[in-house]
């Protein structure tokens, strides 16, 4: 065969891509490294919470969900999500960093005190997506957050500002930067950048994280500390996570574990948990098919406070 021609055999370069292009995954945003391990622990309830989801239309539906607790007085609290009609697929690779959807998606929630939490997705092209977030606390103006994000095909970018204040030159600017470089492994870091009252800061922090087959190991340090997790899925049924974290500035750490069980034929799921400041927890959530109903029952108990909390939720729609 001579030299520069083209095996028959094996298939043509793809159109617009030369043969050095990566075929890496992209890696996901920065802020969902340890996600998988944290949805695995249960997340504590106390009191009673009812809530009735509504579809209005494919693009509009509301909730209503009402808190009963003796740790504070009832509350009530309206959402409502519009989901816009500009669909987007999600980009190539296993990475978990495909982002698809319909754009844009704003989200509001407003509870009887008159409290605002508003925010608005939307996604301009590809690979940028941009966010804002908007919190009133009564007949106060409490924050405000501009969000951007790049996703290439084997990175993640973003750049946030928090509550920017242009006449005071005070506020917050958060970068993050996640690169794929070679099969389950990626590498990045967060830049934090804050100004307020006259004095300024700058926090930098270094994160990896090693993707197996069924098991996902991640790190962060930095000049704030260390926060390592290990997730490990050993069948379809069970989960396991494991949480390290270090502070350098209240010089304290603390270890949890936890696992979940999930029970396809009841449609249930058991999350359990229990950390190193000696606090147990657990929440079974169960559908109630075929009513359009989900239970979740939780307690949690800290062994060194001598406190003990239970609650339930029911969720409708």
């Amino acid at each position: 065969m001579r030299h520069g021609s083209l095996d028959p055999r094996r298939p043509p370069p793809a159109p617009g891509r030369s043969r050095g292009t990566s075929n890496l995954p992209n890696p996901g945003s920065f802020d969902s490294l340890h996600r998988q391990c944290k949805d695995v622990f249960p997340v504590q309830m106390e009191g009673v919470k009812v809530t009735v989801n509504k579809e209005l239309s494919s693009h509009f539906k509301a909730s209503h969900t009402v808190v009963m607790s003796a740790l504070g007085l009832p509350g009530y609290q309206f959402s409502s999500t519009y989901v816009g009609s500009s669909e987007w697929g999600a980009q190539r690779g296993g990475g978990g960093g495909g982002r698809g959807g319909c754009y844009p998606v704003l989200l509001g929630e407003m509870d009887s005190s008159g409290s605002l939490n508003a925010q608005c997705s939307h996604r301009l092209s590809e690979h940028i997506r941009t966010k804002a977030v908007f919190q009133t606390q009564q007949d106060r103006f409490v924050n405000w957050q501009l969000d951007t994000e790049y996703r290439g095909d084997d990175f993640t970018a973003t750049l946030t500002l928090g509550h920017p204040n242009l006449p005071n030159t005070s506020g917050v600017a958060v970068a993050h930067f996640l690169q794929s470089v070679w099969g389950g492994l990626a590498l990045g870091g967060e830049l934090v950048l804050h100004r307020h009252a006259g004095t300024h800061g700058a926090i930098l922090t270094a994160a990896g994280r090693y993707t197996g087959e069924n098991w996902v190991a991640t790190l962060n340090v930095g000049q704030g500390g260390a926060h390592a997790s290990y997730y490990h899925r050993a069948n379809r049924q069970v989960q396991v996570g494991v949480e390290f974290e270090a502070s350098t500035r209240t010089r304290e750490s603390s270890f949890a574990f936890a696992y979940q069980l999930t029970l396809p034929r009841t449609s249930t799921v058991f999350r359990a948990c229990a950390d190193s400041n000696w606090v147990v927890g657990a929440v079974l959530e169960r559908r109630l098919r075929p009513l359009p109903l989900t239970l979740a029952l939780g307690a949690f108990l800290s062994h060194r406070r001598s406190r003990f909390q239970c609650g339930f939720s029911l969720t409708a729609g």
